[in-house]
């Protein structure tokens, strides 16, 4: 009975993934969704076999796919945290919510949207090297012995590896073998 359900209140229910890129690319054309999605079969040797073929075998894109498909294009109101962390096919729209028009989309918007999410990567990334969500906890590695097995990948890695990193960058106090033990494999 539950599964019923699901599958009633499930607006992909019956929609195949050719039906939702056709339906996509009819509207928005591949430049809009790739620059919304950032999905590379949009852009390289778009067509929508291809798009389908690529989507059938990659589960993340799919996934970014139909979302796009069911938020932006049939502009059902957002899930809540707990539906979200499903597959879009397996969320349960309630039956008082209605598909409505589709979003109007334009290069520009796109455009705004990337630079938005390039300066909360950016901001994440410097809070995480800051100490911030995602820091580590110091913790001793390697044997302690001096010897050269003991030491780990860094024992016998010298500094001047360390010439790749981006001349905009600043160092900081992360960047450093000693006070970070995974520096040289971030690199």
């Amino acid at each position: 009975m539950s599964d019923e359900i699901k599958y009633k209140n499930n607006p992909l229910n019956g929609v195949g993934l050719k039906k939702v890129v056709s339906d996509l690319v009819e509207q928005y054309g591949f430049d809009i969704l790739f620059a919304y999605l950032n999905i590379n079969c949009f852009k390289t040797n778009a067509s929508i076999e291809s798009s389908v073929k690529f989507l059938k075998k990659t589960e993340w894109a799919r996934e970014k796919v139909e979302t796009f498909y069911m938020y932006e294009y049939k502009r059902y109101p957002r899930a809540s945290s707990e539906q979200f962390k499903l597959p879009p096919r397996d969320r349960i729209v309630p039956d008082h919510h209605e598909a409505g028009e589709p979003a109007i989309l334009s290069l520009e918007d796109a455009q705004r949207l990337n630079e938005k999410r390039a300066k909360k990567a950016a901001e994440f990334k410097s809070s995480s090297r800051n100490g911030g969500k995602g820091s580590y906890q110091k913790r001793s590695f390697g044997g302690g012995s001096g010897s050269s097995s003991g030491g780990g990948y860094n024992a016998n890695r010298g500094d001047s590896k360390r010439s790749h990193s981006k001349p905009s960058e600043s160092k900081s106090a992360y960047d450093t073998v000693d006070d970070d033990p995974w520096a040289a494999w971030k690199k």
